[in-house]
């Protein structure tokens, strides 16, 4: 299974809204053109940042096949497929291939605390509804639940299961799932701040919200960590990690569309349950992307 474009600069797409909160897809188009011009290495559309719990799957199907014909094969796309509901994971999942994905993310199921069996019957019921790569997601400060190291390296034995993108914030887990998993399994950082010492330890790239404020800088730390050269990684990673936390500072995605409002490309409107960004987190968006690209 081709696995080699999964690495380097993924962005973790936002998903713009009208104030009517219907997808807006003249921003769509703006921010894939920002990023196909930043030359960032993969676009994942419907994850966290997207929004994708407040959306139908009509709505995640009709966003796929735009970013696809807009940027044709001059950038994989990722697809993010994950659910509470491991039937309803599956059928988004079945329909992946034929709505132009190169690979499905998918999140372990929230708000339910599966066991680890659990994840791995889950998991495994996922993969087999698809011929694609199939990317983990780990994300316990979201969904209340923490798939572990041991948990990663089993899944791993299935074919079409070739990485996970670790946001537990945890280096330990991080390293212990690096020690398990076969070589050619791909780790992604989800978690921004963590970067340069996920990368460090065997990272193979990022799924990034920085990427969406600043898209240029996070593909450089990426090219250079690739590289070897962490001392220039280890430069931008600096140069970034105000915007890092910064883009924490409220409930993810708020201060990233905060910032790309600011930019130009785009509104702020959010989905209920979340609200717009505040006032302080405006002004120091403002602040926090001055100087990045």
């Amino acid at each position: 299974m081709k696995t080699d474009f999964l690495k380097g600069s993924w962005v973790a797409l936002v998903t713009p809204f009208k104030d009517d909160f219907s997808i807006d897809f003249d921003a769509v188009e703006k921010m894939v053109r920002f990023h196909l011009e930043a030359q960032t290495d993969g676009l994942l559309v419907c994850g966290t940042t997207g929004e994708a719990a407040t959306m139908t799957f009509a709505e995640k199907e009709a966003l796929m096949k735009f970013v696809r014909k807009m940027v044709g094969n001059k950038v994989p796309i990722m697809f993010g497929c994950g659910s509470n509901n491991t039937a309803t994971s599956v059928e988004l999942t079945s329909k992946a291939v034929q709505l132009g994905a190169d690979a499905v993310l998918v999140v372990t199921p929230y708000y339910n605390k599966p066991p680890q069996a659990g994840l791995v019957a889950h998991f495994t019921q996922v993969a087999e509804a698809t011929s694609l790569p199939v990317v983990l997601y780990n994300v316990p400060g979201r969904t209340g639940c923490n798939m572990l190291p041991e948990t990663v390296a089993q899944l791993a034995k299935i074919q079409n299961v070739v990485a996970v993108k670790e946001a537990s914030g945890n280096l330990n887990q991080v390293m212990e799932i690096i020690r398990l998993v076969p070589r050619d399994f791909r780790l992604f950082s989800g978690e921004d701040a963590l970067n340069l010492p996920i990368m460090a330890c065997g990272g193979t790239g990022t799924i990034s919200v920085t990427a969406n404020v600043a898209p240029k800088m996070m593909k450089r730390f990426n090219d250079f960590a690739l590289d070897g050269n962490l001392e220039a990684a280890r430069q931008v990673h600096y140069q970034l990690l105000d915007l890092h936390r910064n883009l924490f500072c409220e409930a993810n995605p708020l201060p990233a569309k905060s910032a790309l409002k600011t930019l130009g490309l785009m509104g702020d409107a959010v989905r209920l349950p979340l609200c717009k960004p505040s006032y302080e987190t405006e002004e120091l968006m403002k602040k926090t992307i001055v100087g990045l690209e």
